[in-house]
């Protein structure tokens, strides 16, 4: 197979880094990618992202700082090649990266769902790593590291992606590689060697805000039982002598509450060593400067009790989401148009042909009548095509409205498939601006439609979604909904999934 056989994507999630210009100029390379994507996670950029000019399509999805779970899936779902190549956007990649990519994918056989990047991480020259480096370099040779990672698209799709209740950049892709592998894929190490900078800017409190990802080993447990580590070779934690370590610390501090001497003599004296150990563990590595001695000593006392905190706390999180009842009734339903809410007719240009589907316009005046919102979320890309003039679109609009009934919002995309835009689906813009102009959260509204794009803007904007398939409607589409969404055999079907039963 040539290199131009290779059909791969790449998607750069990103918080706004300096970095990100250079990495897309890096990728923007030959052999080409079918697409570069950036999943901008930014909760709410005053401006828009500095990016080059490429020669490739550019697209920029949005993901709402829900994280870089949901921001890679943002990215891939905006994506139709074979593979997905994500990169994180503080990397650095050589001049030919693609072609180095690109003789990493060809060949592999269809169980190969991903390929793995060689990471490097340089350190300082002339002193010793200190401990915020140190957790860098574990990225080394550790399996799955999402920081350059290509899946085949049948994979994610097999999988549903990353699990967006990992809030942070920690176990994530450890998750998904693991689903991948017991999916019946293989994952396989490439060639290709990506730089990742090491970390040195997070100050002092950085080993206490990692802690934070305690919670994430919780969900960890939680999906594949106590030998998580192992399964995915994460190597064996510390969470047995912190509890040991503050344990021994709440014996002693009650001890001493009560005035029993010799029990708080001796269970401080177990605190202490174990913390002292523990402080040693990481000087001894390090450059051992007071600054650095100062900050290991302090960080190891507090370190344990806020690990068991972020742990129970995760613990507990990932109990009361098991047990909790059924998502709540939608406050708005948002309808896709051509082939959802009427009979789909290639770029309609006559109002008069406008056909609504069996039921829409009953299934619509109950809607209404129970207070939920409606809106059309509609791609309507043969105005950049020249097929449809903005006047015919909005006569076919009007005679929708006219047969069903107003609607509370209508978002529609007039661009093009490789303009670039943020708001046609598989993309959120859509999904998300329909939540904004209603005055609602995403969550609150479910998405209906015909197609696997329909699907992937809802999911992507944080919605809930119904896929009611017809003849145009893909077997992969269709498969895919019944695990990530749900399915329905008709518009009405769908509603009564969404909303349950109305009078």
């Amino acid at each position: 197979m040539s290199e131009s056989q290779i059909e791969f994507s790449v998607v750069i999630p990103t918080i706004g880094r300096a970095s990100l210009v250079e990495l897309v100029a890096a990728v923007d390379q030959t052999p080409a990618p079918a697409r570069i994507v950036i999943a901008d996670d930014r909760p709410d950029p005053a401006s828009p992202l500095d990016l080059p000019p490429t020669s490739v399509s550019l697209v920029v999805v949005r993901s709402y700082g829900r994280g870089p779970a949901a921001a890679r899936n943002a990215g891939w779902r905006a994506t139709e090649s074979e593979w997905v190549a994500f990169l994180d956007d503080d990397v650095t990649v050589p001049a030919d990266w693609c072609a180095q990519l690109v003789r990493d994918l060809r060949g592999l056989p269809s169980h190969v769902g991903a390929s793995q990047a060689r990471l490097r991480v340089p350190l300082p020259a002339g002193q010793r790593p200190t401990d915020e480096q140190r957790r860098t370099t574990r990225l080394v040779g550790a399996q799955w590291i999402t920081a350059d990672m290509a899946y085949r698209r049948s994979a994610l799709l097999t999988t549903g992606g990353f699990d967006e209740r990992f809030p942070r950049a920690f176990r994530e892709d450890a998750d998904l590689g693991l689903r991948t592998v017991r999916a019946g894929y293989s994952i396989v190490w490439g060639e290709r060697v990506t730089t990742h900078p090491v970390t040195s800017r997070g100050g002092w409190r950085s080993s206490l805000r990692a802690q934070a990802g305690n919670a994430d080993n919780a969900r960890m447990r939680a999906k594949f039982g106590p030998r998580w580590r192992e399964l995915t070779s994460a190597g064996p934690g510390r969470s047995g002598r912190h509890l040991l370590t503050v344990s021994a610390g709440g014996v002693a501090l009650a001890a001493l509450a009560v005035r029993r001497g010799r029990l708080a003599a001796g269970t401080s004296t177990i605190w202490a060593l174990f913390t002292a150990d523990f402080a040693l563990r990481r000087i001894l590595p390090g450059p051992r400067s007071r600054r650095e001695i100062a900050t290991m000593l302090i960080t190891s006392a507090a370190i344990p009790p806020l690990a068991i905190w972020h742990r129970l706390w995760g613990e507990i999180t990932v109990r009361r989401a098991d047990r909790q009842p059924p998502a709540e009734r939608p406050r708005a339903v948002l309808f896709d148009r051509d082939g959802t809410l009427i009979e789909n007719v290639p770029y309609l240009t006559e109002p008069g042909r406008v056909q609504p589907v069996p039921g829409a316009g009953q299934t619509l005046a109950v809607l209404r009548r129970n207070g939920i919102a409606v809106g059309v979320v509609s791609n309507q890309s043969g105005v950049a095509r020249g097929l449809i003039t903005p006047a015919q679109l909005a006569s076919v609009n009007a005679r929708i409205e006219a047969l069903l009934g107003p609607f509370d919002t209508w978002q529609v995309c007039i661009h093009g498939p490789s303009d670039g835009c943020g708001c046609r689906k598989p993309a959120a813009g859509m999904v998300s601006a329909a939540a904004d102009a209603l005055g609602l959260p995403a969550r609150d509204c479910v998405l209906i439609g015909d197609t696997g794009a329909d699907v992937d803007a809802a999911l992507t904007a944080g919605a809930r979604a119904v896929l009611v398939p017809n003849a145009d409607t893909r077997r992969s589409e269709v498969d895919r909904a019944t695990v990530v969404a749900s399915v329905a055999p008709n518009l009405a079907a769908a509603v009564r999934q969404s909303v349950g039963r109305l009078g």
